[in-house]
């Protein structure tokens, strides 16, 4: 390897300590081992010891060489900044020259601008004196024209008229426009030969318009657009258009083939349900479907032609549309109409509901063809635009309303709405109201036979429905009921009924919501919201009702026991009532919303009908319980005075129950499985509670009739055990507490003498004074034995003053007046002799806007 002699570098140690080492990636540690590696690799070779020298020497070398490349850096870096400086500083006078060059400019544009707006506003003038000047012009020669033309009208002159009327479109136009001014003009004038040259124009402006109308008809049959369309526009520049618009819609194809057509439908299977409640309102029906789908083809292809041809497309629109409806929609329907009123009420309600569906839809159909309006160009043009500046949208439901006005106009759709209501009802509870009528007509009659009175509230409701449907007790309808046969069925309350009535209902209201104006719907549901209550609450349920209590009256429950029929009316009526309460809830109540005085009305109007309705089946429940009660009466009238002191006592013991209490128990049994086969809730409580609660006192009267001996006292506690066991399957824990006290009483003829006073004293009847127990131990056939000491005990217990006056006022005193003081007595913790708080009477299940009391 060559050696640098001045600096003992070799060759690789020299190329390293060049410029070019340092201008790219340059690594230090790299640098640093050029210059060692051979230094290190001597050393290693050399035995001796390590000589520092060569590696001084090589980096001393290299410290120098890299000290003049610093200095030779440095000397260039210098001068290439002076080099830079000067670069800028040239660039910045050459940028200021350029910047004050462009302000030279700009000024110069904005200058030359200023110039030019003011040569521009002076332009603008000149045009605005020019344009008035011309426009002055015209009026001074329009008005030269229009005087020499009304001069030579004044001579029967018409030559140039005529002459210019002979120059093709543009020469019509011209005499369209002075016809009219010459029009006007006449009536002005007043000079000697005005009326004579006023009646000279008005010949030559109604011949001008037949030879205008004669071209546009023969254009029309030619089918010749351009030229309908420039009669049109002479026409409108004339006198509005209105005859040539008139023309245009008389000889329309539409009209005169739509006369010669029958539109009778064929259809006679939907024309038979048409008056059958039973069957589904039709949606449609085909002579009127096939109208209203040729009207559709045909505006939609005329719309197209109209804007083609009149200048004033949405006038014209309006008077053919205008047309259709009073031509053809209204002659049809009321051909429809006619036909359907000679078949029933419902059939008319119905056919009109469908024409309204049918004819709103085509309304918004039609909708869509709205055409713009014109821009007026003339006076005349601008009064033809005024008149047409109604929308087709508003012009179609103008004529949808003036088409259904002469029947819903004011009462007229709900009166015929609510008869045809009637009319359906009495047909449909013809037999079920004369079920009822003959019933009742026999029940007053025993009545009367037996010297009861008894108001006929059947007779007068099945009248008052007759009246609604629109018929009358009169000799037609009496003697045609003798030749029709009723049975039971026919008087049963049915759901099945209640919701036939309540579909047919709701079809009616269905009608009413589409067929009203919007602000009168809360008034007319309210309407047909009493119609509906008068039959179904007062037609129905409460002659059914009415019925069953006059038959209840009718019987005599002291020889016949009560039958439990009353019950599965009261179940009926529940049930329809919920049905209708939630019909009212539902489908009634949103519809007055809209109305705060008429929601408040139905609010206040179906409580008062739902009590009357509660009122009536109260009466009904309170004379069934009044003939149960009856019966149980007779029952425990037939106790012997021996069958609970026998003279055989193994006759005694072979006996379960006395016959009296097993004739009571059967009945509380079947009483009890009837109520809740029928009732549930709180008027199952109720029933159940007043029954138990009255046979209760009937059981305390009883008792303190009959001496009852060692043996019978047996005999008694089996008979009190059936009472109790009966009553327990009502589910009353009120009248398990009272028979509960019975049975402890009854237990007071089993104790034997000397143990009586501690039973007394320490059971449930330990409660009690003594002295109110009185006339029930009197009954026992030892009591003339333990009587003085049972005295003097029941002094010394009293330990007060006034004791001895209860045990004489007690001693043999009324049951009533006994139970008047035992009414505030408890009998322990849990037993409470006063009455328990008692629902108050039947009630419906659910009632409309959230009264319900019942849970039936």
């Amino acid at each position: 390897m060559a050696m640098d002699p001045q600096t003992s570098l070799d060759g690789s140690a020299v190329d390293a300590l060049k410029i070019q080492t340092f201008q790219g990636k340059f690594d230090v540690k790299d640098f640093v081992g050029t210059f060692s590696e051979r230094l290190i690799g001597k050393s290693k070779a050399d035995p001796g010891p390590f000589d520092p020298k060569p590696f001084i020497h090589t980096f001393e070398a290299a410290v120098d060489r890299l000290i003049a490349l610093r200095k030779d850096v440095q000397s260039k870096t210098e001068q290439m900044e002076k080099s830079v400086r000067i670069a800028e500083r040239e660039y910045s006078k050459k940028m200021s020259d350029l910047n004050r060059g462009f302000e030279t400019v700009g000024g110069s544009f904005t200058s030359m601008e200023a110039k030019m707006s003011e040569v521009g506003r002076t332009a603008v003038r000149i045009g605005e004196q020019l344009e008035s000047v011309h426009l002055q012009r015209q009026r001074a020669q329009a008005a030269y024209d229009l005087v020499d033309y009304y001069t030579q009208f004044s001579r029967d002159d018409t030559s140039r008229i005529d002459s210019l009327k002979k120059e093709g479109k543009e020469g019509r136009r011209q005499v369209a426009v002075l016809l009219r001014r010459l029009s006007t003009l006449a009536k002005e004038v007043d000079l000697p030969t005005a009326e004579k040259t006023r009646e000279n124009i008005d010949k030559y402006c109604e011949k001008f318009e037949k030879d205008m109308l004669y071209l546009f008809d023969r254009c029309y049959r030619k089918g010749d657009p351009k030229m309908m369309h420039h009669c049109a526009q002479t026409l409108l520049d004339f006198n509005g258009g209105a005859s040539c618009v008139q023309v245009y819609v008389n000889q329309h194809d539409f009209f005169i083939n739509r006369v010669q057509k029958n539109m009778e439908s064929d259809d006679t299977t939907l024309w038979r349900s048409m008056a059958d409640p039973d069957m589904i309102p039709p949606k449609s029906e085909s002579s009127l479907t096939e109208l209203l789908d040729e009207i559709r083809g045909t505006v939609g292809q005329e719309a197209q032609i109209v804007q083609a041809v009149f200048p004033n497309p949405s006038f014209v629109m309006q008077v053919f549309l205008q047309r259709v409806f009073a031509q053809s929609i209204q002659q049809h329907m009321e051909q429809l109409l006619t036909r359907s009123a000679n078949m029933s009420d419902l059939a008319f309600l119905r056919v009109l509901q469908l024409v309204h569906t049918q004819t709103s839809l085509l309304v918004e159909d039609l909708k869509n063809y709205e055409v713009p309006s014109m821009t007026p160009r003339s006076p005349v043009q601008a009064a033809a635009s005024a008149a047409s500046t109604t929308a087709i949208s508003s012009m179609l439901e103008t004529a949808m309303e003036e088409l259904f006005v002469p029947y819903t106009e004011g009462q007229r759709y709900l009166e015929r709405e609510s008869k045809n209501l009637g009319e359906l009802y009495s047909g449909y509870l013809s037999n079920f109201t004369r079920y009822h009528v003959r019933s009742r007509s026999m029940l007053d009659r025993m009545m009367n036979a037996t010297g009861t009175s008894g108001a006929s509230s059947t007779s007068k409701a099945a009248a008052a429905i007759m009246r609604f449907g629109g018929i009358t007790t009169s000799d037609r309808y009496q003697e045609k009921a003798p030749e029709e046969q009723t049975n039971e069925e026919d008087g049963v309350l049915s759901i099945d009924v209640a919701e036939i009535m309540l579909k047919w209902h709701a079809e009616a209201i269905g009608r009413c919501v589409e067929l009203s104006p919007p602000n009168d719907v809360p008034k007319h549901t309210f309407a047909l919201f009493r119609a509906l209550a008068e039959v179904i609450a007062g037609g129905y349920i409460e002659t059914a009702l009415n019925t069953a209590v006059a038959r209840l009256e009718a019987t005599d429950h002291t020889r016949m026991e009560p039958s439990m029929q009353a019950l599965a009316i009261l179940h009926s009526v529940d049930l329809i009532c919920h049905l209708w309460q939630q019909y009212v809830n539902i489908a009634l109540l949103p519809l007055a919303a809209s109305s705060v005085v008429v929601r408040r009305e139905m609010v206040v109007f179906n409580n008062q009908t739902v009590s009357k309705v509660e009122g009536a089946a109260n009466a009904l429940m309170q004379h069934l319980v009044d003939a149960t009660l009856s019966w149980t009466v007779t029952q425990l009238a037939k106790q012997k005075k021996t069958d609970f002191k026998p003279r055989n006592e193994d006759d005694s013991f072979a006996r379960v129950n006395t016959e009296p209490c097993v004739g009571c128990c059967e009945t509380l049994e079947k009483v009890g499985v009837a109520a809740k086969q029928n009732l549930s809730g709180k008027n199952l409580e109720t029933f159940l509670t007043e029954v138990g609660l009255a046979f209760h006192s009937q059981l305390l009267e009883h008792l303190r009739k009959f001496p009852v001996s060692a043996t019978g006292g047996l005999m008694l506690a089996k008979d009190i055990k059936s009472y109790q066991d009966a009553i327990a399957t009502f589910s009353i824990p009120a009248l398990n507490e009272r028979f509960e006290f019975i049975r402890q009483l009854g237990n007071i003829f089993l104790v034997s003498p000397e143990v009586l006073k501690s039973y007394i004293t320490d059971n449930y009847l330990g409660r009690i004074e003594p002295a109110l127990l009185r006339p029930y131990l009197a009954q026992r056939s030892d009591w003339g034995y333990v009587e003085k000491g049972f005295s003097d005990e029941t002094e010394y217990v009293g330990g007060r003053a006034g004791t001895k006056g209860l045990r004489d006022r007690f001693g043999m005193g009324r049951l009533s007046m006994m139970m008047k003081d035992l009414e505030g007595l408890r009998l322990g913790d849990s037993m409470h002799m006063g009455m328990p708080a008692l629902p108050s009477g039947f009630s419906i299940s659910s009632r409309a806007f959230g009264r319900g009391d019942g849970s039936a």
